[in-house]
């Protein structure tokens, strides 16, 4: 992240281009932020590249978040780019363990905000115990980054292999683990100033707790997946396509709250389709379904997961939903972009 460490702490309110030129600014803006916030053995080495000591199995992915506005409720940009990334090498059965991070800051971006979120990535960090290894910092000028850019990637140990899109199973049961489509409505509230007698907050939150559990309970997982972008819908479609299979569920079980519902009646949006940041879908036996949601419910702080339906051999490729009234219809892909920008 920088070159060597100096005393000085940041005296500027604002990120200036220099921050971002490698000199003493930088390095003040790196010490007194990141490296402050996220210091470890590995990342204090001040290395061009983290020396990591992995063995067998190795999962990795990469990020890039954009999310607008920065701070939302229940959330911002930075606790979001830790629980997205740990999300992701969560829902291929491994323990998350190191992470790189990369900032790519507005000039003129305030440095309280900066340092707020970087507070709030250490404590997501600390949820999981990864770490933050190596990064990489960027000032451009103002008006070319909407405040703040960040890309994060992760590698993890795999401690459940076989958990795959192309691994669910005629008569496996789907269970979601809390209400959907939360983090799409928190940031539509957030974009368009809306006020609700409750207070609705993102899900946005770090999944590999209640992943652990469902592993040390050898829980036989044949599929996981965060429904991020898209929602349950896009998860369940490209589940039924890439195992070639048919899914059937049950709208009256799938878990929404009434905030989420009066929106959605509101924009004429589908609860269905809006994204989330710390709901997961997973398909597993039906004969074990019932054990893994008393698991998901006592250990995962998972209070409103739910079974919610099966695969059959029916329809195959297509996702099928049971509405309340006993009649049929395809729950499809999302068409377009309903909200750009939410992660």
């Amino acid at each position: 992240m920088s070159n060597k460490p100096v005393s000085n702490k940041m005296k500027s309110k604002t990120v200036q281009l220099s921050h971002g030129g490698g000199g003493k600014e930088m390095n003040a803006l790196i010490q007194d932020i990141f490296f402050s916030e996220f210091h470890n053995p590995i990342l204090n080495s001040e290395e061009d590249a983290a020396l990591l000591n992995l063995s067998g199995e190795t999962a990795f992915t990469t990020d890039s978040f954009t999310v607008a506005p920065i701070f939302f409720a229940g959330g911002d940009i930075g606790k979001l780019a830790i629980a997205g990334t740990v999300n992701d090498l969560a829902m291929m059965g491994a323990e998350p363990q190191y992470l790189s991070c990369s900032f790519i800051i507005e000039e003129g971006f305030e440095v309280s905000k900066l340092k707020t979120i970087a507070a709030s990535m250490r404590t997501e960090l600390a949820k999981s115990g990864t770490r933050i290894v190596c990064g990489d910092t960027k000032v451009v000028p103002k008006g070319c980054a909407d405040g703040l850019f960040i890309n994060t990637s992760g590698v993890g140990r795999v401690l459940h292999k076989g958990i795959s899109v192309k691994n669910i199973q005629q008569g496996d049961a789907i269970l979601v683990s809390r209400d959907i489509g939360r983090h799409g409505a928190a940031i539509l509230m957030a974009r368009e100033a809306l006020s609700l007698e409750s207070d609705l907050t993102s899900d946005c939150a770090n999944l590999w707790p209640v992943i652990e559990q469902l592993i040390a309970a050898n829980i036989d997982i044949h599929a996981m997946r965060d429904a991020t972008r898209g929602g349950l819908a896009a998860v369940l479609n490209e589940w039924a396509v890439a195992s070639n299979v048919g899914i059937k569920v049950e709208e009256s079980a799938i878990p929404i709250s009434d905030e989420v519902k009066g929106l959605c009646e509101l924009y004429g949006f589908e609860a269905h389709d809006l994204a989330n940041e710390g709901t997961f879908i997973i398909a597993l036996p039906q004969e074990i379904a019932e054990g893994a949601l008393e698991i998901m419910q006592r250990y995962g702080h998972c209070e409103n997961a739910a079974i919610i339906g099966t695969v059959t051999d029916e329809h195959i490729g297509k996702v099928v939903i049971k509405t309340p009234w006993g009649s049929n219809r395809y729950l499809d892909l999302p068409h377009g972009e309903l909200l750009p920008r939410i992660c």
